[in-house]
């Protein structure tokens, strides 16, 4: 049994496994997707628990400049459970300086905190709060969720403001 066993776990990415890993930032695809440089090949890495408005929404294109500025260059802390979204990215938690990437997102108003997903209360609670202070995108009280802004441009049915 043994020697069944070490070929599969030698085949199975070290990045799959790994609960912790350290990576250098080498893009943002956007608010909440970013490419790393992990043991010489890139991968790309959507952050767990958020979602931040789409590159063409309002505040879209602030979100990926935050996350660039947060982290782009910059050697990051990637905690993940191994799992993959339905888009094959890994989905993970990203630190800079004991910085939560996601959770300043959320708390500057640039992400929705991703229920469907999470059940994370501190996520809840930054938004929570985000929403009652007004910041970022909460400063629309019509501010559209990116689940519902791709789920209408799927059926063309964006508003003109879009």
């Amino acid at each position: 049994m043994k020697n069944f066993v070490i070929p599969i776990l030698l085949c199975v990415s070290s990045f799959a496994l790994a609960q912790n890993i350290s990576a250098k930032i080498i893009g943002i695809k956007d608010g909440d997707t970013v490419e790393i440089l992990f043991e010489g090949k890139p991968s790309t890495v959507r952050l767990a628990h958020i979602d931040c408005p789409e590159k063409k929404q309002p505040f879209g294109m602030k979100a990926k400049q935050f996350a660039s500025d947060f982290c782009f260059g910059k050697i990051v802390k990637v905690v993940g459970n191994g799992k993959k979204d339905r888009n094959g990215r890994w989905i993970a938690e990203i630190f800079y300086n004991n910085q939560n990437l996601g959770k300043e997102l959320v708390r500057n108003g640039l992400a929705w905190h991703f229920k469907r997903y999470s059940r994370d209360a501190a996520y809840a609670e930054l938004e929570i709060i985000a929403r009652r202070k007004r910041v970022g995108l909460w400063q629309d009280s019509a501010a559209m969720s990116p689940w519902e802004w791709r789920k209408l441009r799927k059926t063309k049915k964006l508003p003109a403001a879009a």
